[in-house]
């Protein structure tokens, strides 16, 4: 947390929301029992007023939507807030085929008798957790009904046949979800209503300098340049739809430098961890074009690692 919070004063967060943060962390600590499901980020989210929209509305009890299309953050965002206030997260993955037993928790017969088994979500409310809700808008909407009086007023979940379970005070739910994606759909109202909503920026050439830098402290400035050139220019160019966004892998370029400095090829790093991420093979060939224009393929690890 301490790393994190100096990591916050250095991009010149508000002051009064990083007094915030250590308030709520004073008022509820985290318990021994839970510390292994506090997050321990490798990678910190740039974007002050994102973190400073974020703080804001954690500290005012609301729950997130973070909302925007891929490659910007969500995931590292949701789980750097676990981390910086401390809390355990539970992670849902939504799917076609989530339903609210699985949500909540279900009977479940252990041989002897039947009890109850509880799911993420109540898991997350009995423990003062933070859900992360990850790709909402996959699952159907009549099982996220579920979720309603645990993210409006009344913070509580009714398991039939079980006692009313309250949310403790810390609890907080964090969504994500992407655009356009096979499978997803728009979130209903009533759902929508109990989030503060929060529009997902694409990360800047100077942050994502900030990120590759603070992770590979020794990277060649120049070759790191480069780098974020190219994501950029991948970035324009699926945005201009002259490639599909396959190629657009924020995880896909951080993953190519890590291949780097195990000693594989740049060329070979980059058809790994971005190229080969599209299945067409005109496409393939298209990226390794806009590729080779920054990067050359025969980059050894002490080339983009100097001593």
């Amino acid at each position: 947390m301490d790393q994190l919070i100096k990591f916050l004063e250095s991009e010149g967060v508000d002051k009064a929301l990083l007094a915030g943060v250590r308030a709520f962390r004073e008022k509820y600590p985290t318990e021994p029992e839970n510390e292994a499901r506090v997050p321990d980020p490798e990678y910190f989210y740039y974007g002050k007023n994102t973190w400073e929209l974020a703080l804001a509305a954690i500290l005012a009890g609301k729950n997130l939507l973070l909302a925007g299309p891929k490659a910007t953050g969500k995931n590292v965002l949701s789980e750097n807030l676990g981390a910086l206030f401390g809390r355990p997260v539970w992670n849902v993955s939504f799917h076609i085929n989530t339903d609210a037993s699985y949500l909540v928790g279900t009977d479940t017969y252990d041989g002897t008798r039947v009890s109850f088994r509880p799911g993420p979500i109540w898991l997350c409310a009995a423990n003062g957790g933070f859900g992360i809700l990850d790709e909402i808008n996959m699952a159907k909407n009549e099982a996220l009904a579920v979720l309603h009086a645990a993210l409006d007023f009344r913070r509580s979940l009714d398991v039939p046949g079980y006692e009313k379970t309250d949310l403790r005070p810390e609890t907080r739910f964090i969504a994500t979800m992407n655009y356009g994606y096979a499978g997803t759909r728009d979130l209903n109202e009533a759902l929508t209503s109990r989030f503060a909503v929060l529009d997902m920026p694409v990360i800047t050439e100077e942050n994502l300098q900030k990120l590759i830098s603070r992770r590979y402290p020794t990277i060649s400035v120049k070759i790191r340049d480069q780098l974020v050139k190219l994501y950029a220019e991948l970035e324009r160019k699926a945005e201009s739809a002259e490639i599909s966004d396959a190629a657009l892998d924020l995880r896909g370029l951080l993953d190519a430098i890590a291949l780097m400095e195990q000693g594989l090829p740049s060329g070979s790093a980059l058809d790994m961890c971005i190229v080969n991420k599209s299945f067409d093979a005109y496409e393939r060939g298209l990226i390794r074009d806009v590729i080779a224009a920054r990067i050359p393929t025969d980059l050894k690890r002490g080339d983009v690692f100097p001593a």
